[in-house]
């Protein structure tokens, strides 16, 4: 080979080295952590949501005795339960998500819309129907205020967020978020 076919040869192998590099590094700056809500809660509030009152069992879904209001208005007897209580209204985080880019599954709940179209402000929660009667703890509550707006059908509709994460305490007459989410993307979610 001459010189100069093997000097084009050394460039040309660079070129495409560095190319690799960027798109690698790119793919990388917007890759997100797929995350499970437990993640985002402290392993104490976890372990005391775990081991609910056995009151608890006894009460009816939808009945009045279904509220945190209700909840917070019984007094109770032992360590484990008061603990369980402190869990349901936690707004202690894992601070290593803060900033941190992440993917999470999980259902809207409006705050605000776009002439009842578009919902520009809302919280996400991980399952269907949370914010009713026995809301989320804070700490798996997210806050999301995004100008483009995401459709929503129905609230049944679940999705993946994708987003930089931040510990900001937001408060709603429909809940209390520990975290925010600025987010990039919202995909219908599929398994």
């Amino acid at each position: 080979m001459s010189k100069n076919v093997t000097n084009m040869v050394a460039w040309f192998v660079i070129a495409v080295a560095s190319l690799v590099f960027t798109c690698e590094s790119a793919a990388q700056s917007t890759s997100y952590e797929e995350i499970e809500w437990i993640q985002l809660m402290p392993k104490d509030d976890l372990d005391a949501l775990l081991n609910p009152p056995e009151y608890l069992e006894e009460i009816v879904d939808g009945s009045e005795q279904d509220t945190l209001n209700s909840l917070d208005a019984k007094p109770f007897d032992n360590e484990q339960d008061k603990r369980y209580q402190q869990a349901l209204s936690s707004v202690r985080v894992i601070e290593s998500y803060n900033n941190k880019k992440l993917r999470i599954p999980g259902f809207i709940v409006p705050l605000e819309s776009e002439e009842g179209k578009r919902i520009s402000e809302f919280f996400i929660v991980p399952y269907f129907g949370a914010c009713l009667h026995m809301p989320p703890p804070p700490n798996q509550i997210i806050y999301v205020k995004f100008d483009q707006g995401v459709d929503l059908k129905s609230l049944y509709d679940a999705f993946w967020f994708e987003g930089t994460l931040t510990i900001n305490t937001v408060e709603n007459e429909l809940g209390t978020s520990a975290y925010q989410l600025k987010l990039d993307n919202v995909l219908p979610y599929e398994d």
